[in-house]
């Protein structure tokens, strides 16, 4: 699990470079996260550094409100990549601020069911139940129409830090990040749209793993190990 929490002089620090939700083969739990936070008691500041493709919606939710709870400042620096409930998190930030080479994605919700028909339709009541609470909170900060946002939803949209900030999902543009890995890259699959660029880094960091464990196992293999 990637949770990171320091604190120092009031100020805490969160990095969030996890998929969200213990659901998803480890990740990042709405109780452990609301634990962490507790413990650190009160503080001035809480600057939350996000890396993540998102995973449970009710988890993020949770953890989202976890921070607007808070008295603390709430700043956000979306280091890589915010994307689906992971860029709700995003909006707990008083500034939510994204790095140059960052990017954020939103869209509707979906789930994996089974069952009778019935069952299938209140899954369906409950996932258009959850896209309007989503839709709210983006509207909390944007400041396109929320038709816009509502199609962006719709489209799966990502978006380059400039896009992010012309809607008004984030309130500046910081400086290159070196994105660190995400934990767990198999919510691409579930995904559409993904930029390019997104997809190189990804297959170069991968590329670059394969050539470090060769490297190891011919240092072990000369040393009969």
């Amino acid at each position: 699990m990637s949770l990171e929490i320091k604190c120092k002089n009031k100020s805490a620090e969160v990095l969030i470079y996890d998929d969200i939700g213990d659901s998803w083969l480890g990740g990042i739990s709405a109780k452990t996260f609301a634990d962490e936070v507790k413990k650190l008691g009160t503080v001035n500041d809480i600057n939350v550094r996000i890396n993540s493709y998102g995973g449970s919606v009710h988890d993020g939710i949770a953890i989202y409100n976890t921070l607007k709870r808070n008295s603390a400042r709430v700043v956000v620096d979306i280091d890589g990549v915010a994307a689906s409930i992971a860029s709700i998190i995003a909006m707990s930030g008083e500034e939510i601020n994204i790095a140059d080479n960052g990017f954020m994605m939103i869209h509707d919700p979906w789930t994996i069911s089974m069952g009778t028909a019935d069952d299938f339709r209140r899954e369906a009541d409950l996932l258009d139940k959850t896209r309007s609470t989503l839709l709210d909170t983006y509207m909390k900060k944007a400041t396109a129409s929320e038709d816009t946002i509502s199609q962006m939803m719709t489209d799966e949209t990502w978006l380059t830090a400039a896009e992010a900030l012309d809607v008004g999902l984030v309130t500046a543009i910081t400086d290159e990040v070196k994105l660190a890995a995400c934990a767990n890259k198999e919510l691409l699959k579930y995904m559409h749209h993904i930029p390019e660029a997104l997809v190189a880094n990804e297959r170069k960091r991968y590329d670059n793993s394969k050539i470090i464990s060769m490297k190891i196992k011919q240092k072990l293999k000369a040393r009969n190990l």
